[in-house]
This record gives C-alpha cells, structure tokens and sequence, in this order.
C-alpha cells in the first residue's frame, strides 16, 4: 500500500483540488466547482471551521504531490458523532490510498477530536467506497433514500470506536 500523508488544506491547493473534482469521471461526487476562486475561497475558511469544531480537511500528499482530500465533519447535533469524506484524483484509483486515508482520518477524529462514532455515506453504484469502507471496519447499517441529492440514495456504513 502506498504512503500517504495528511496535512491542513491550503488555499494554494484550489487549483489541483479543482482539477480533481471536475474530471468527467467522478460521477459519485455531486460537487462540481464552479471555478478555482470558489474553491479558494472555501479552502479561505478552513481554519475557522476548525476552530468551530465543524470540520477538519487535510490534502491527501503522495511522492510530495497532492492526490486527493479527506475530512471529518463534526455533528454538532449528536455529540462524538463525524461525517468522513473523500476523494482521491483518478490516476491514484485501485492502489489502497482512500483505504489509508480513511485510517489515518479516524485515527485522528477518535483520538484528537475524541469522536466515538463515525460515519460514510456512499451510492449504492459506488462499488470502490464500499470496498474502502468495509476493509476499514466499517458496517452498512441501511440504505438512506434521498440523501445524496434529489432521487439519490446512500448507503450508511458506520463504525463505533472499540
């Protein structure tokens, strides 16, 4: 398996993370950037949602380069509870980085943000994420209908820390 390694977004991530997103071939993500100042200007405001407790969103860096994001999300609903979420550039498909990722954001939302519960929520079609999920522990606890946008399901995995 490849080694990865997270660090805090920057705003001069915004071109690379626009490139990412915008590739034809992500049609199990639905936010599509509008432009690179869009994405700037949310990655502007990454460390006042960590400092909200709302979220936390690291770059994905491999061979010095960065590939991908993932985050945890904070509910502010259902104390020690956190939404992950991820996405990884095409060319990085099928080599264990999402798996790696996924692990090395719960690490860090069990063991510095003290959540106890974390949760992903994936297409049904999205046979890749389901994999990641389940090689990380992770148990599909049902099908949430309407959740990833207007006539789009999801499937809820979730995993409670040990």
């Amino acid at each position: 398996m490849p080694k990865i390694k997270l660090r805090y977004q920057r705003v001069s991530d915004a071109k690379r993370f626009y490139e990412i997103l915008n590739n034809p071939n992500f049609i199990y993500i639905s936010l599509k950037l509008k432009s690179i100042q869009e994405e700037k200007e949310w990655l502007a405001k990454g460390k006042e949602r960590r400092k909200n407790n709302l979220s936390y969103d690291f770059a994905i860096v491999y061979q010095n380069k960065v590939i991908g994001a993932v985050g945890v999300r904070v509910n502010p609903h259902l104390k020690g509870n956190g939404d992950i979420g991820y996405f990884i550039d095409e060319a990085y498909w099928g080599k264990g980085i999402a798996t790696e990722a996924v692990k090395l954001i719960e690490k860090f939302a069990y063991k510095v943000l003290k959540l106890y519960r974390l949760e992903l929520r994936i297409k049904p079609k999205n046979k890749a994420s389901i994999k990641v999920a389940i090689k990380n522990g992770y148990r599909k606890e049902g099908l949430l209908r309407g959740r990833k946008g207007k006539n789009e399901d999801c499937y809820l995995f979730a995993k409670v820390k040990d």
